[in-house]
């Protein structure tokens, strides 16, 4: 990974063979504020198919990135080129972006089905068309068997891949997915990352946030990463595996038994530190083989039917992740 030596360098995550611009996603020159608020700050990008993570602690200017890709958002000042199509062009980026937001909201009573058809018939198919786009999309996301009952009655996995059968039901080149692994369990997050894999194979463009770094070294072809609305390094994943084994991350684990899961845990080297939550319903854990701790973590919930209600980084300690990578090598903020 290159490091740059001030937020202001220029970043390009680029193949060995030269593509033209209509080939890639570009970002000239691109800053958004919101008033005086930096979102990001002249940001230079050239994205390849692949995986594409953007990487950086909250308010890093990740999300405002993704928006202004998809044309949430309008930049300041700069051009924004995806596969030769401006994202002010809502009708033709539509035929070429999907995207899946962080924001876990549906149509109340809507079933799986519905909330895609829904989406498909408000930009135009036809009715027989729709129905057979909505049914591949919910295949392909493995959940058929569901698709008929309410989004209300599902687990999070599951409206998470909901969310992204509609994001891929019009079959688009970019996909843009904002946290897309947040709040999954181990068995969720591995299903979905094999999806992402698997759709990256087909050569589609995934453009992924997140902070979760030993996820973003599992899936990734490149790593853009973000901080205080800055792209201060970028290339590929070699080498995060090892500069974040320098530094323990901490996880908080919310569990019907987190006693249980503490004694377990410890009884293997991955484990640094355990500690229960004040209100005992959560478990903070520091790691710093972050790999093996969620294999050792999915074991556990299995053996002995542990509830899970979510498993999350803490975001102090990412920071300090966050800080050491960016700093590494000579660089500085």
């Amino acid at each position: 990974m290159t490091t740059h030596s001030s937020p202001i360098a220029t970043a390009t995550t680029a193949p060995a063979a030269p593509v033209s611009s209509d080939q890639m996603i570009v970002f000239k020159d691109v800053s958004k504020f919101y008033g005086e608020i930096l979102g990001v700050n002249r940001v230079n990008l050239q994205i390849a198919p692949g995986i594409t993570s953007l990487v950086g602690p909250n308010g890093s200017g990740k999300t405002t990135l993704m928006n202004l890709m998809t044309g949430l958002l309008k930049p300041t000042q700069g051009i924004i080129s995806v596969l030769g199509t401006s994202p002010g062009e809502p009708e033709e980026i539509f035929q070429k972006l999907g995207y899946c937001s962080q924001f876990d909201s549906f149509p109340r009573g809507a079933t799986a089905r519905e909330f895609i058809e829904f989406y498909l018939r408000v930009h135009g198919f036809a009715k027989q068309e729709t129905a057979e786009l909505a049914q591949a999309a919910l295949e392909r996301v493995s959940l058929v068997e569901s698709a008929d009952r309410k989004v209300s009655s599902f687990s999070k996995g599951m409206r998470q891949r909901v969310r992204l059968a509609q994001s891929i039901a019009h079959n688009p080149s970019v996909l843009v997915l904002d946290e897309p692994l947040n709040g999954l369990d181990p068995m969720a997050r591995a299903e979905i990352i094999r999806l992402f894999r698997e759709l990256a194979d087909a050569g589609m463009y995934l453009v992924i946030s997140s902070h979760i770094l030993h996820e973003v070294d599992m899936m990734s072809d490149s790593v853009v990463l973000m901080h205080n609305g800055y792209v201060v390094a970028e290339g590929d994943v070699h080498g995060v595996r090892d500069e974040i084994e320098e530094h323990p991350i901490q996880i908080l684990i919310r569990c019907d038994r987190p006693q249980t899961l503490a004694a377990r845990l410890f009884e293997h080297e991955s484990t640094v530190e355990a500690r229960i939550h004040n209100d005992r319903q959560g478990l903070f854990v520091k790691t710093r083989r972050p790999d093996d701790f969620y294999l050792l973590l999915n074991k556990i919930i299995t053996e002995q039917n542990l509830q899970i209600e979510s498993i999350a980084p803490v975001d102090d300690d990412l920071n300090a992740v966050y800080q050491y990578l960016i700093t590494a090598d000579g660089g500085q903020i």
